[in-house]
């Protein structure tokens, strides 16, 4: 495992950098999806950017292949990426999934907060306080 660059075919100035550190804290899968994740939302990956296969970038990684498919799963379920079936999987468009799926979970939380008897200050400070813990300020 190590440093990886991946350069797609009709795309000879755009490249997929990853590294897997296996002695760090975060597991190999959660090391794909952040980079992977961070590098679609600066633009070094551009939206239509499609991504190895599974197996061939588990391969690439010396990474098995229930590793990476972890990482796309997780990608995919945040809007991150999307599979295409047999034609791949690529970078999404930003903003569309992300917005609807934090809009959602806000939803369940304001609801979870009101049946627990929360006033509005209350439910409001608490995710205040998630969101300091999350982000880091």
């Amino acid at each position: 495992m190590g440093d990886t660059t991946l350069r797609r075919t009709g795309s000879p100035t755009v490249a997929l950098h990853l590294n897997v550190d296996p002695d760090a804290a975060e597991p190999p899968y959660e090391q794909i999806r952040a980079s992977i994740a961070e590098q679609a939302r600066s633009g070094a990956l551009p939206v239509g950017y499609k991504l190895p296969t599974v197996r061939g970038f588990a391969e690439e990684l010396g990474l098995a292949a229930n590793t990476v498919a972890k990482a796309y799963r997780a990608l995919e379920a945040d809007g991150v990426i999307e599979t295409r079936g047999r034609n791949g999987t690529f970078v999404a468009a930003p903003g569309d999934v992300a917005a609807r799926e934090t809009a959602a979970a806000a939803a369940v939380f304001a609801q979870r907060a009101h049946r627990l008897g929360l006033d509005r200050a209350a439910a409001l400070a608490a995710a205040e306080e998630a969101l300091r813990a999350a982000y880091g300020s």
